[in-house]
């Protein structure tokens, strides 16, 4: 019998083996793990929100805050990863999102997207675009047999979706929204997307940026080689990191001036890795006339809001979490 070796490894996260395979089993600190561990749906609710799964392509999870009387804004949450780990179950998703909902509020619902290498670029964007669809028709008043689907329609305003995604989940906030506004409003009608919130999003070149350059990550939950692997694996067969799913404003991506998206509010760290880009991308899309606001959180890095360690710990980090959900709200009450 042949045995299977690794082909390529991310460190604590990921590795391939030569046969193809996968093994996603974190290695990393052991006092981390409770971050990856996945959350269960429930029905009474904690910190005034339930918990509920949505099966189908693709499987979807309902942050549901307490009925208020008002028809709730939905947050269409793309998960970050590189396109090649994490999963929308996971603690590190749940207790920020679970927040969110219950802050804005707003009805977070998020994605299972597929992983590469299994499955790469742009199968998570097409999952992401496929949700947008499956909310439409719940929005045209199509019930599915899931109890979950029908509360969401009972609970929604379906003109009032938001694309939010973090990191990796970010470019795909981009990709649907640019893929969603190819198409007319009585295509989507009564749906309308009404604004994306793209979080520190993996926006980078194939030249190193000057943060990319400067800036020593403190985690282990984004590196540079983090970076550039998962890129590697994630995006089409052959493409650089200049390619329009991670370089939105270079030569090779549509001209942002053609195209159609709705108001965007993009988060970006002080002492992220790809701070740079992610301004770059940010000033590209104000050239280009597009609604764009930026909020910088001082002091943190990449996805800062999702260590849940670092945001009962520190207080920088506590308090920029907590900046961050207001400016979210904000931007959700404006549009």
């Amino acid at each position: 019998m042949t045995r299977k070796r690794v082909a390529d490894e991310v460190s604590g996260w990921l590795r391939v083996f030569d046969d193809g395979t996968v093994d996603r089993t974190w290695t990393g600190p052991p006092e981390a793990l409770f971050l990856m561990s996945p959350v269960q749906p429930f029905d009474t609710p904690r910190d005034g929100v339930t918990l509920h799964d949505i099966p189908g392509y693709p499987s979807l999870r309902l942050y549901l805050p307490e009925p208020s009387g008002t028809p709730l804004p939905i947050l269409l949450h793309f998960h970050g990863g590189g396109f090649c780990i994490s999963h929308f179950s996971w603690f590190m998703y749940h207790h920020f999102y679970s927040r969110l909902a219950a802050a804005v509020p707003a009805a977070v619902v998020s994605v299972e997207l597929p992983l590469a290498p299994e499955h790469r670029m742009p199968s998570a964007a097409d999952a992401g675009f496929a949700a947008l669809l499956r909310l439409r028709r719940l929005a045209r008043g199509r019930d599915g047999s899931d109890p979950a689907e029908r509360l969401l329609r009972a609970a929604a305003d379906f003109s009032r979706v938001f694309l939010i995604g973090d990191s990796s989940g970010g470019n795909l906030v981009h990709l649907v929204a640019a893929w969603a506004g190819e198409e007319d409003s009585a295509f989507w009608s009564p749906l309308r997307v009404a604004g994306g919130i793209p979080l520190h999003p993996g926006f980078v070149r194939s030249t190193r940026s000057r943060s990319e350059l400067e800036v020593q990550s403190d985690s282990v939950f984004f590196t540079l080689d983090m970076l550039d692997k998962f890129l590697a694996l994630g995006l089409p067969q052959g493409a650089t990191k200049d390619h329009p799913f991670t370089c939105p404003m270079g030569d090779a991506a549509p001209a942002l001036e053609k195209v159609k998206l709705p108001p965007f509010l993009v988060a970006v760290a002080e002492r992220d890795l790809i701070r740079n880009t992610n301004l770059e991308y940010c000033e590209a899309m104000k050239e280009a006339g597009q609604e764009v606001a930026v909020l910088v959180s001082g002091g943190v890095s990449h996805c800062f809001y999702l260590n849940k360690l670092a945001v009962d710990n520190d207080p920088t980090t506590a308090t920029r979490t907590e900046e961050l959900i207001v400016a979210i709200k904000d931007f959700v009450g404006r549009h």
